[in-house]
């Protein structure tokens, strides 16, 4: 028969090599089958899946109104009528008897042998007898918590802060020499002129900056000063400053101009009484 058109080359197509050793493989080893049903397994599963999510779902029938009244042999669910509200108290509380809430039902405690303290035992056997309102023993003898019979009182202790100071007085406009006087005062309360009550250049009132600083009441005679203060006012004329131990201050006192060198050389609690 003779050809019509051209020739067409069938393409040479081969098989990888290790595609035929596969195959001859499970073919000696007879799992040519199991494989073909593995293959088919693979292919038919997704559709069975598909078709079995697709199955409708049986929907059970509702119950009818003879159904909820019980009507019928095969209903399982009985409605009762709901009754809110507490039960009645006569049912609730039918198991008690009735009591009179005024009646004495429980005795008085026995207090005609009671003691305030009774005796106890000691640890040797003897017995410990216990003294009067007074603090004494049976016996008149005061016992050893209370001397002389009577209770000891607490007292109050008061204490203030003190200072010790010195002061060097300088000549002034009408000194002859320029001789200096220094003396030291020691335990100087507040409220004390400094260096007396003749020439009131300061008053020690007492400290501040808690408890670091003395502090002192400047006199109004006082012209000017020097020293390391601070002021505790924001006047412009300042009359009550803070001193710190340790740091002198040059007052200039009077007409006469005299000055006093006042150094505090430290702070310290004392007592000042009891009560």
């Amino acid at each position: 028969m003779k050809r019509i058109g051209p020739e067409v080359k069938k393409p040479d197509l081969k098989a990888p090599a290790f595609v035929g050793d596969v195959w001859w493989d499970l073919r000696e080893r007879r799992l040519l089958p199991l494989v073909a049903l593995i293959l088919v397994a693979i292919v038919a599963t997704p559709i069975l899946l598909k078709d079995a999510s697709e199955e409708p779902i049986a929907v059970p029938p509702a119950a009818g109104p003879d159904a909820m009244r019980g009507d019928t042999g095969d209903a399982s669910l009985t409605v009762v009528q709901a009754k809110p509200g507490l039960r009645d108290y006569r049912k609730r509380l039918a198991d008690r008897d009735p009591t009179d809430p005024f009646e004495q039902r429980y005795a008085a405690p026995q207090v005609d042998d009671a003691k305030l303290n009774p005796e106890t035992g000691g640890s040797s056997g003897d017995e410990v007898q216990v003294g009067d309102d007074e603090g004494s023993s049976p016996g008149g003898a005061a016992s050893p918590e209370s001397p002389g019979g009577s209770e000891k009182k607490p007292t109050l202790t008061i204490f203030a802060p003190a200072i010790k100071v010195s002061i060097t007085k300088a000549g002034g406009k009408n000194a002859k020499t320029s001789k200096k006087e220094r003396y030291v005062r020691d335990r100087v309360l507040p409220r004390t002129p400094l260096p007396g009550k003749k020439a009131p250049v300061v008053t020690y009132m007492g400290t501040g900056e808690k408890g670091r600083r003395a502090l002192l009441l400047v006199s109004t005679k006082v012209s000017s000063l020097f020293g390391d203060t601070r002021c505790t006012t924001n006047e412009d004329v300042c009359q009550l400053i803070e001193v710190e131990p340790g740091f002198p201050v040059t007052f200039v006192y009077g007409a006469n101009e005299v000055r006093y060198t006042i150094n505090v050389h430290k702070i310290e609690l004392v007592v000042i009484g009891r009560a």
